[in-house]
């Protein structure tokens, strides 16, 4: 699959040589990316050709595989009935400010666990860990119980709050912290006379900050595509994020599946957008990150 090519370079008057060694893809390497590359593309590909077609084309056989006439019209019908607009613009602002959140309380948790000492640490790390083995589910009832009795049904507080940092985000930056972040380098910002302030904005957050781009990344997808707990705590009608908005396109006797993926077409281009804009920087962090590891 690799074809490799050697030169040697002389090395001291010790006639040592070191070989350089250049590994270039081969045929069936690129032959094996494209089919990966194209089964991940088909998803997105067959929802944009079934949004601009009908519900009758789509439900005979075969059905279609390339694009219609009706893609405008679809997605002007999806905007205007799941009320598109007002969601996308909640929808960022809840995914940015829980991945804000979750990077921000995450590095500092995790900090605190990789390189602080202080009492109960390692039984405290193991109770955040613990909560990762709890299904979601169980605490719907008390956590709705809570919104309700705060009036902020129906608020995007009642969706930013109790997702604002996650056991995966502390103990993802804990780990990551205790082999990029050297001991010795805290010791001395704490010789020079920082405070803990200081440590965390000058030492902590640059050596992090490859993983707070992973982790925030990930986070704000999750947050995006988020449904089981703004369904329950949002209405269609009043703040609804991307998710809960496009429940209402499945509503009816018939519904009208290439509406439907228009909408989900809609909900997914500003993600869309939002790689091709930040990709080069999120793979350039992971990069940093893998080479410091």
């Amino acid at each position: 699959m690799t074809s490799t090519t050697e030169r040697a370079t002389p090395r001291g008057a010790g006639g040592h040589r070191l070989r350089h060694r250049h590994r270039h893809a081969g045929r069936i390497t690129y032959a094996v990316l494209t089919l990966f590359a194209a089964g991940s593309l088909f998803p997105l590909v067959w929802t944009a050709v079934a949004a601009s077609r009908n519900t009758t084309r789509l439900a005979q056989t075969p059905p279609p595989f390339w694009f219609g006439s009706n893609l405008l019209r679809n997605l002007r019908i999806a905007w205007t009935d799941a009320n598109m607009g007002t969601a996308l613009f909640n929808t960022v602002l809840v995914a940015g400010t829980v991945a804000a959140g979750t990077v921000l309380f995450s590095t500092l948790a995790g900090f605190a666990f990789a390189k602080l000492r202080f009492r109960f640490k390692n039984l405290l790390l193991l109770l955040v860990i613990g909560t990762m083995t709890v299904p979601p589910q169980l605490g719907v009832v008390p956590l709705y119980m809570l919104i309700a009795e705060l009036s902020w049904t129906d608020r995007l507080q009642a969706v930013v709050l109790p997702t604002l940092v996650s056991a995966f985000g502390v103990f993802f930056m804990r780990q990551y912290l205790l082999q990029a972040l050297p001991t010795e380098l805290v010791e001395a910002a704490r010789v020079d006379g920082a405070s803990s302030w200081r440590v965390v904005w000058h030492v902590v957050l640059p050596a992090a900050r490859p993983a707070m781009a992973v982790l925030g990344m990930l986070t704000f997808v999750m947050a995006w595509n988020d449904f089981f707990w703004p369904i329950i705590a949002l209405t269609q009608n009043g703040n609804p994020t991307v998710q809960v908005a496009l429940t209402g396109l499945g509503r009816g006797y018939i519904p009208d599946q290439s509406v439907i993926m228009a909408g989900a077409l809609l909900g997914t281009l500003p993600l869309l957008l939002a790689f091709v804009i930040f990709g080069k920087h999120i793979v350039g962090g992971i990069m940093t990150g893998a080479v410091k590891g």
